[in-house]
Parts: C-alpha cells; sequence; structure tokens
C-alpha cells in the first residue's frame, strides 16, 4: 500500500508541475503587456520599468517561473491590480465556492441515486424510461437558461426566493434562501449523470451470480436489492462524486455569474474581464490543485476499499473467510487440490474452476493434468471437466 500511495502521489506531483507549466506559459501568451496592466492607468516610462523590474519581467522565461513557483509553494501568489493579496482574495473566496459545491452534490445525490436505483429495478418499465427521460432532458439544458427560468418564476413572479446575492452562514435562513436555486442549478447537470451511471451499475450488479445467490437463499428483493446490489453499486458512485466535486469546484462560472455570487467561479471571470495576469495565474492554479488533489485522493480511497486488508463489504470475495492475504488485492480464493482418485460427475460452475477454457490448458483444481475442456454452454461458462 506504501508503494501504491507513493506513485499516486508521484503521479499528482508530475500533473501539477505540467499544470503550472502551462498556467504560466498561457497566462504569458495572452495579448498584451503584463507591466502595463500592473502598472495600471500610469504609462510612464520609468514606471513600467520599475514594475518589469519588480516583477521580473525583464528576465528569461524560465527564470519568472522558477521564482513564481517558488514562492507559490510558500503561499505567496502575488498581488494583483490593486495591490490585494492574491492568495487572501482566493481564501476569501473559496467557502463560498464550496458550499455551493456541497449543496448541489446534496442535491443530485439525493435525486440521482434514487432515480437510478428504480429505474434498474423497474428495467424496460414506465418508471424507467421516465427516468432516463428526465436525465436526458438534465443533460440537454443548459444551465444559463435553467438559471435565468427560475429567477423568472421563483424571484420575479412569486417572489419566494431571492434573485441574486449571498448572505454568510452566519444567517443560515437566509443565506439557505440566496443558495436553493444556485444548487439546483449547478446539480442537476451532475444527478443526470448520476442516474445513468447508477442505473448502469444497477443493472451489472443485479446480473451478477451472488444476487441470484441471495434470491435463491430466499431473501426479499428489498434485501437483495439494498444489502447486496445497492452497496456493490456504491464503489463506482462514490468514486464519482469525489471527482465530480473537484469539478463542481472549478465549474460554478457560469452559475455563480448568473446569481451573483461573490465566488471562486464569479473571481475568475473578472479576473479575465480585467486582464489580472496575477490573479488569473494564482485562480487557475488553486483551481488545478484542488482538481488534481481531489482525484488522487478518491483513486488512493478506492483502490483502499478493494484491499485484501481491509475487505470491502461490497466485493463478494472480501465477504468470503478464505480470501487470500498474499495479494494486494482482492482476489478470488483459490480452492483447495483434490485427490486424482476422486471422480465428479457433476458440472460446477466456471468461476469455481481457475483453468483456463483453452483446449490445450491444464485443469488446476485436480492433480492429474488432464486437459481442460472447452464449455458446453458459452453464456454460463461451464467446466465439463469437473
Amino acid at each position: 500500500m506504501g508503494g501504491f500511495l507513493l506513485r499516486k502521489s508521484g503521479a499528482a506531483l508530475v500533473v501539477l508541475v505540467l499544470a503550472s507549466m502551462l498556467v504560466f506559459v498561457g497566462v504569458r501568451a495572452i495579448p498584451g503587456d503584463p507591466a502595463t496592466a500592473l502598472g495600471a492607468e500610469n504609462r510612464d516610462p520609468d514606471v513600467i520599468a520599475a514594475v518589469r523590474h519588480k516583477y521580473l519581467l525583464d528576465r528569461p522565461l524560465s527564470v519568472q517561473y522558477v521564482h513564481w513557483v517558488w514562492l507559490a509553494v510558500h503561499g505567496d501568489l502575488g498581488v494583483d491590480q490593486r495591490q490585494l493579496s492574491v492568495a487572501h482574495t482566493i481564501v476569501t473566496r473559496i467557502p463560498i465556492t464550496l458550499e455551493l459545491a456541497v449543496l448541489s452534490l446534496l442535491v443530485a445525490t439525493l435525486v440521482g441515486i434514487p432515480a437510478g436505483v428504480i429505474a434498474a429495478v423497474r428495467r424496460g418499465k414506465p418508471e424507467d424510461y421516465a427516468a432516463t427521460a428526465a436525465a436526458l432532458i438534465g443533460l440537454s439544458v443548459p444551465h444559463f437558461w435553467l438559471g435565468l427560468l427560475f429567477i423568472i418564476w421563483f424571484a420575479v413572479d412569486l417572489h419566494w426566493l431571492p434573485a441574486s446575492g449571498y448572505v454568510t452562514m452566519h444567517h443560515p435562513v437566509a443565506n439557505l434562501k440566496h443558495m436553493v436555486m444556485p444548487a439546483i442549478v449547478l446539480g442537476t447537470g451532475f444527478a443526470a449523470v448520476l442516474m445513468r451511471q447508477m442505473r448502469s451499475s444497477m443493472l451489472g450488479s443485479l446480473g451478477a451470480d451472488y444476487v441470484r445467490t441471495a434470491r435463491a437463499k430466499g431473501l426479499s428483493e428489498w434485501q437483495v436489492v439494498g444489502r447486496h446490489a445497492f452497496r456493490n453499486s456504491l464503489i463506482t458512485i462514490t468514486t464519482l462524486l469525489g471527482l465530480q466535486l473537484g469539478a463542481l469546484i472549478s465549474g460554478a462560472v457560469i452559475t455563480e455569474t448568473i446569481f451573483g455570487i461573490a465566488g471562486f467561479g464569479r473571481l475568475t471571470i473578472d479576473s479575465i474581464n480585467q486582464r489580472d495576469y496575477t490573479l488569473i495565474q494564482g485562480v487557475v492554479l488553486v483551481a488545478a490543485t484542488g482538481y488534481v488533489v481531489v482525484r488522487a485522493a478518491v483513486g488512493c480511497c478506492a483502490s483502499a476499499s478493494c484491499d485484501v486488508r481491509w475487505p470491502s463489504p461490497g466485493c463478494s470475495w472480501c465477504s468470503c473467510s478464505s480470501w487470500r492475504r498474499s495479494s494486494r488485492r482482492c482476489s478470488p480464493p483459490t480452492a483447495p487440490a483434490r485427490p486424482t482418485s476422486a471422480r465428479r460427475s457433476r458440472i460446477r460452475p466456471a468461476s469455481t474452476c481457475w483453468a483456463p477454457t483453452r483446449s490445450v490448458a491444464t485443469c488446476s483444481r485436480g492433480s492429474c493434468g488432464a486437459p481442460a475442456r472447452r464449455c458446453r454452454r458459452a453464456s454460463s461458462r461451464r467446466c465439463s471437466r469437473w
């Protein structure tokens, strides 16, 4: 596990370095002179020369990049055109966007997961068609159009909710009123993605062998779906939720602009409109860092959930008492070898015989060394030798 974490950390570090280089070169490629933008309205040549010398704009790009990365590692992202700290500005805006992302993720979870489960259980029924159609509509409707529609309905016509603005969490009721519409607008698209993914995962789980075994044992349909199929499907959904959280943090630009929320996304738009090069660099670097860190953390947690030293309750092999401890990943248990004199006439499932189904392979279940024949039924993969 230590080697796996080390490899993941190294890959995340490489991605961060490449992202920082791309951000630095991309900002330098923007038309215009950064020294003129940092000098504001002052066009005096002496002032422009002083700005170039202060920010090392008269040095090679490699020197500028190393100096910028060194300051960024120590938490100094420079100052913007208003001579305010970029790091302090970003820190004050991130909690607002993080609250919006968490609320939209909650809306998507409460809508997408139950809809996906119902669509999978009622496959081919009206419920399935209704959920699929709703997901298609949620993916097709643009966020800016839906946000404007909500403002006209609930703020202008009905006067139920405020049209724009933000209130701190010191006033919970007012804060919730201002965040309801943005959270629903931002969460509709992800709810559609979550519903489709949940439906696909549930259909795969409902057709698995352990679900048929649970039904054969006499368990009720609620226990089969809730305790077996649903829990096993949550592995993929949990990974998707973690990855989408990073995307929501960096992708709330349109929603915050429509509803007038002074968050991280709105800060990105303002920095681009004002051509504030230092602020653009800091915003994009923080967004890339947050996404890479969240993605790496989710990948590590998802891999650790199937490690044999931490048995996963949703995994059909981890629940077995004979899972192998020699492997670092969850793998099916190996059955003990049978004596050569033992004759078995009954046909066992292919999942209990780990020999390849090729005609030239040797059966690994017994010590007779007889070649394993191809399955009688290709659809069920049943071994004809054992």
